[in-house]
C-alpha cells in the first residue's frame, strides 16, 4: 500500500472513492516492489473520462518497459464520473490518496474530493495533531 501522507495536510476531504486503475504488467510488478510516487500527482477530467497525471512508477527490472509518468485512465462507472464532474465546477480538486492490492489481488486506488486548505488551516492542522500525540504520550 502506498499512501500520499502530504493530502491530508494539503486538502479537506469531502469524499472519497474507490476506483481501478488501467495499467500494463511492468507497472504492476514496480507496484508490487513499492516504487510509487503519489505526491506531485492529480486527476482530471478529458471527454468524460478520469485521468491521473503525475503518478510516477519507475521502470522495473523487466524486459518490457514503460513510461514512468504517463497518464493513466482511472476505471469509474459513468453515472459515478458525471457526478463527481458536476462537483468539480465548485472549486474542488480529485487527489490521488492511497494505492493498494484489494482482497481479489487487483490494484485500487483511493482518491478524494478535496478543497485546498488556506495557510491558517495547515496550522490548525499541525496544530491538533502535536495536541493528539502529546495526549498519546501522556497514555
Amino acid at each position: 500500500m502506498v499512501t500520499n501522507k502530504k493530502v491530508k495536510y494539503e486538502y479537506v476531504f469531502i469524499e472519497t472513492h474507490t476506483v481501478g486503475i488501467k495499467l500494463v504488467g511492468s507497472e504492476v510488478k514496480s507496484i508490487d516492489e513499492g516504487k510509487v510516487s503519489l505526491i506531485d500527482a492529480y486527476c482530471y477530467f478529458n471527454d468524460g473520462e478520469l485521468f491521473v497525471k503525475g503518478m510516477n512508477i519507475p521502470e522495473s527490472r523487466v524486459a518490457f518497459t514503460h513510461e514512468p509518468l504517463r497518464e493513466r485512465k482511472l476505471l469509474m462507472k459513468k453515472k459515478e464520473l458525471r457526478k463527481l464532474e458536476k462537483q468539480l465546477i465548485n472549486g474542488l480538486t480529485i487527489v490521488p490518496y492511497k494505492m493498494f492490492r484489494n482482497d481479489k489481488g487487483i490494484i485500487k486506488m483511493t482518491i478524494i474530493l478535496g478543497k485546498g486548505k488556506k495557510l491558517h488551516n495547515k496550522r490548525n492542522s499541525i496544530k491538533e495533531k502535536d495536541i493528539k500525540r502529546d495526549m498519546d504520550r501522556s497514555f
